[in-house]
């Protein structure tokens, strides 16, 4: 990823909130048919030594679990909140147009993960952490275990422990100082929801 000075984010724990926040990524591998990606929820897990885990799954009919090799690098892409920034809301002219947003791309050569009750693990972690009632998703009856049971063989489950990271946060860091309060006030007045979380991200980072 290009990541000009005045837009690197080397804070590892930084990086590590937005995968948490923004963890529907894309994972992007190689393999003999060329480069393929999926789009896909992924939980980051911190370990004690190292830059943390990423657990995920995907559908076994999927081919792209086939690229997943012991010397294969694939990367998985979190995009944070993003919006189009107008130079009308600049200061200082001529000025052009840009786009804001905050990514972390993480590499690591994928292992898949063969134990069903590591899977079941798996699966119910994913529930408890995006839904909101997952008592209810994940009811503790015979049924919902048979029926998850069935289909556990459908999936593909994979852990990706991260070698390296890279973080960007493009946030006009590059803008004279009295840009970012009226970049930020544009964003909060907008009628897009993306854009007022833009604003909000924004001023957490000025604070």
């Amino acid at each position: 990823m290009y990541i000009p000075d005045a837009f690197t984010a080397e804070n590892l724990a930084w990086a590590h909130r937005l995968m948490t926040e923004h963890s529907f990524a894309t994972l992007v591998s190689k393999g003999i048919a060329g480069l393929s990606a999926s789009h896909l929820p992924l939980l980051y897990r911190s370990k004690d030594e190292g830059k943390g885990v990423i657990e995920g799954h995907m559908a076994r009919a999927n081919p792209q679990w086939q690229d997943f090799t012991e010397d294969t690098e694939v990367m998985a892409i979190f995009t944070g909140h993003h919006a189009y920034i107008s130079p009308t809301w600049y200061t200082s002219t001529p000025a052009v147009p840009t786009w804001n947003y905050a990514a972390v791309h993480a590499y690591g050569v994928p292992k898949l993960i063969d134990d069903h009750r590591a899977i079941r693990a798996l699966l119910k972690r994913s529930v408890a952490t995006f839904d909101s009632n997952p008592d209810d998703a994940w009811p503790n009856d015979k049924a919902h275990e048979q029926f998850v049971q069935t289909m556990i063989p459908n999936v593909v489950a994979f852990e990706i422990p991260i070698d390296r990271l890279q973080a960007k946060s493009k946030l006009s860091q590059n803008r004279p100082a009295a840009d970012r309060p009226r970049i930020i006030k544009a964003l909060k007045d907008s009628p897009v929801a993306e854009e007022r979380a833009l604003a909000s991200f924004m001023n957490e980072e000025n604070t």
